[in-house]
């Protein structure tokens, strides 16, 4: 049986299956990328709520795994050289997910270096815009009188939304006819716009018909239905 002893974060999230990776994670749009993502490739894990409304991201157990202070984090016993590995940032958790397992990945050199690159245009640009626009438009922000934050959140988001309906024209996924951690990095962050940000008339969700048909097939994979509620919500 594994032992992780060693990690703190064991201390506070007993795993009673020590044998299987490890996720610790809250289902944010960041949170459901890797639990869609383990769903979808089928690698046995146990899944602990990190309750961020309860600021238990900052607590030292879990700041021993992430020092960022950030969900979703993973800790896996089988790692490289069978030893074990913490890893936190969903997309180098999404990579390594990836490779591990030789799905969600393209095989050609080429392809999995344009998915890559479309998983950093997640992380770069459509997570943490979106996040601010979410801040200003729905949540703390909405009070501030100053409305230039909230309009520039907005345009930056219809942009990349803009540059993600243009890829997707002709297109059933991100990479084609490949289902791949590109789709599954971004499939979140645009619910959210819809059923967590309010914000469908605000960008005009609608007139992005690639993206919103795009959206609409990823929410209908079995995967994505389970991984979305995973670990549940309290």
């Amino acid at each position: 049986m594994s032992d992780l002893s060693g990690f703190p974060v064991a201390s506070r999230w007993t795993a009673r299956h020590p044998d299987r990776l490890q996720l610790y994670s809250f289902p944010t749009p960041n949170g459901v990328k890797i639990s869609i993502a383990l769903e979808e490739v089928g690698l046995p894990y146990e899944a602990h709520l990190v309750n961020i409304l309860k600021n238990e991201s900052w607590t030292p157990e879990f700041l021993s795994l992430n020092p960022n202070g950030k969900i979703p984090a993973i800790l896996d016993p089988d790692g490289p050289g069978g030893k074990p590995l913490a890893l936190f940032e969903s997309g180098a958790i999404l990579l390594y997910l990836a490779d591990k397992t030789g799905k969600l990945m393209p095989a050609d050199p080429a392809r999995r270096y344009e998915t890559i690159q479309w998983v950093f245009f997640q992380m770069g640009g459509i997570g943490p815009m979106f996040g601010q626009l979410g801040f200003f438009h729905k949540f703390a922000g909405r009070d501030i009188a100053d409305k230039r934050p909230l309009e520039r959140y907005r345009d930056e988001s219809k942009r990349l939304l803009g540059v993600l309906d243009k890829r997707l024209e002709g297109r059933e996924w991100i990479m084609d006819d490949e289902h791949t951690i590109a789709d599954v990095s971004m499939l979140g962050w645009v619910r959210a716009l819809k059923v967590f940000y309010d914000a469908t008339e605000l960008l005009g969700l609608d007139g992005f018909r690639n993206v919103m048909r795009w959206l609409d097939a990823g929410l209908a994979r079995p995967a994505t239905q389970r991984g979305l509620n995973i670990p549940p919500r309290p």
